[in-house]
């Protein structure tokens, strides 16, 4: 998995593209948010939609990224989420845990 980021309106967007399969993509993503909480950027939006393939170790890594986020006052919501992914997502109801958005505009000015 690649991740990159850039800010907008105080909102970290973070990319990411290719598969969410854990291992070493878990690392990197928790990494990351660790370092922005650090740097006080808690509003965090992740960009899922060069997300191909997902599996529950997927789920976990998104799991883990806003309990992380959370516990340091921050916000995690996800956007452009392609059709598998979502599919995932509702089959195990983490759609209800997460703030779900079709478009940056739209996730932008939720915050």
């Amino acid at each position: 998995m690649k991740l990159s980021q850039k800010e907008k309106e105080g909102v970290v967007i973070l990319t990411l593209e290719g598969q969410m399969v854990g291992g070493p993509d878990a690392t990197q993503l928790t990494e990351t948010l660790h370092d922005l909480i650090e740097h006080d950027k808690k509003q965090i939006l992740v960009d899922l939609k060069q997300i191909d393939w997902m599996n529950s170790s997927g789920l976990g890594i998104l799991i883990g990224a806003i309990t992380t986020v959370r516990n340091y006052g921050g916000e995690l919501k996800l956007m452009n989420l392609s059709q598998k992914p979502m599919q995932l997502l509702k089959v195990t109801h983490l759609d209800r845990v997460f703030d779900i958005f079709d478009s940056e505009e739209l996730a932008l000015a939720s915050f």
